[in-house]
């Protein structure tokens, strides 16, 4: 059952209401229990790390720091786009049982498939080197200040906080070799931590709740000034960069599956088992992580919003134009207390080693998909270390390195996405699965909006912003 190319009316006619039904989706299926829910959650976990990772906190801390509340609408637009395309990733997953390089490998041309995989590359290295700086930024900003005061350097404390974040990224990639429910355990306890810590922040800052809600759905810039106006342009666009990353829209597909293995065994024991049911299976499979995806992506949002809630209140008037992590974490000790301070560095090292973890394991998924290889994922770790170690070790600025990360990850983008949607727009692969015409026009539209805005946002970087 590689390929589901089978399916009743009745059934197409659900699928074709699945996104509308939003409010039907968050219960389960009926005749099932509650407890089969909670087995299908983790996939759409695991993929929002990516949305919550060092590259958010720095557009975030600048968009709120700037424009305060003004920009938060730009957040919920965003997820919205992460929703819809972290779906088609899945479904695209479930209904092939292949994840989206293996699929491009098998529909594509070799030397298009190459040229994918190499831009994969490009994206899971960038972003894999931008997380892990992240996490080493995070040990850093926690423990740097004793080793400063005996002796070491910035660089040389900032060093061995990244060797220590390796030990650290080793040890979660572990989970993986015990199972996939313990690695998808281990990364929701990190994005629990993650949404705690904000939630703490959020409540320290006491934000103007009525303000929160209007800019959160009424979309406004800032129009002050023509620089200012200029400006906030500029750092919607980069938060929209920075939301949608091209990894796991490759992972996504490929997370799903060992839960589609599962059901293919349970069909192969049922001595009279029918196509119709296993398709029926793997349509239910499809409701679950819809499910999944919208607790976990709107999970993400509110963290992202209470980042811009955090530095709108709390950094907007400390007199930095565009204040960087480390600023924050300076400035939030002051003023909130040291303790504001802590949870904070304590948030972004999680975020950091957690979507180092996941950039590691899309990495793996990259490589063997498009070049049908198997590839020990601890070797995969070790070759993304060694850029991390040289770029602290030279001196290099790891703020300045993670927005050049997010350039790097624009250019990729389209090599992700324009794939996801060729291939689920057609027939030979989805089947009677085949999305809504609908689905398939907001999917295009997202995948147009986000490649054009981030072609304004390259502009204006080589205009000098």
């Amino acid at each position: 059952m590689a390929n589901l190319i089978e399916c009743e009316d009745g059934d197409l006619a659900r699928e074709a209401a699945l996104l509308a039904a939003t409010a039907g989706l968050l219960e389960p299926p009926a005749g099932r229990k509650r407890g089969d829910l909670l087995r299908y959650l983790g996939p759409a976990f695991v993929a929002s790390v990516a949305y919550i990772d060092p590259g958010n906190f720095a557009a975030n801390i600048q968009g709120g720091s700037q424009f305060g509340y003004r920009l938060l609408w730009v957040l919920l637009w965003s997820n919205a786009m992460a929703i819809l395309v972290q779906y088609l990733s899945a479904k695209l997953g479930i209904v092939t049982g292949l994840s989206l390089p293996q699929n491009c490998r098998r529909h594509f041309s070799r030397r298009n498939t190459i040229l994918l995989w190499l831009a994969a590359e490009v994206s899971a290295i960038a972003t894999d080197l931008a997380e892990f700086l992240g996490a080493a930024i995070g040990i850093y900003l926690l423990f740097g200040t004793p080793l400063l005061e005996h002796g070491f350097s910035r660089t040389g404390a900032l060093f061995l906080a990244a060797v220590a974040a390796s030990v650290a990224v080793f040890a979660i990639l572990a989970l993986q070799v015990a199972g996939y429910r313990w690695f998808e355990g281990g990364i929701i306890g990190f994005v629990g931590i993650i949404g705690g810590c904000y939630a703490i922040e959020v409540f320290l800052v006491h934000p103007h709740w009525g303000l929160v809600a209007f800019h959160t759905l009424v979309p406004l810039l800032d129009g002050s000034s023509k620089q200012a106006f200029h400006d906030s342009i500029y750092t919607a666009v980069a938060m929209l960069g920075a939301t949608v990353m091209p990894h796991v829209v490759y992972l996504h597909s490929a997370l799903v599956q060992p839960r589609l293995k599962e059901l293919e065994a349970k069909d192969d024991r049922r001595a009279r088992g029918t196509l119709s049911k296993m398709l029926a299976s793997r349509r239910r499979y499809l409701r679950y992580e819809m499910i999944d995806i919208i607790i976990a992506m709107n999970g993400a949002w509110l963290i992202n919003s209470a980042m811009i809630v955090m530095a709108a209140v709390a950094l907007a008037n400390a007199g930095l134009a565009t204040p960087s992590i480390e600023d924050a974490y300076r400035t939030l000790g002051p003023l909130l207390g040291p303790a504001a301070a802590t949870i904070f560095a304590i948030a972004l090292l999680c975020s950091g080693l957690s979507s180092s973890t996941v950039g590691v394991l899309a990495g793996q998924v990259i490589i063997e998909g498009f070049l049908d290889i198997r590839f020990p994922i601890f070797i995969r770790r070790l070759i993304t270390i060694i850029p991390a170690l040289a770029v602290i070790a030279i001196g290099l600025d790891p703020l300045k390195i993670l927005v050049l990360s997010q350039v790097v990850l624009s250019f990729t983008l389209p090599f992700a996405l324009v794939p996801l949607l060729l291939l689920t727009s057609r027939r030979d692969v989805m089947g009677d699965f085949l999305s809504p015409g609908r689905i398939r026009f907001a999917g295009w539209a997202t995948v147009a909006i986000i490649v054009a805005l981030n072609v304004v946002l390259l502009g204006q970087l080589a205009l000098g912003g």
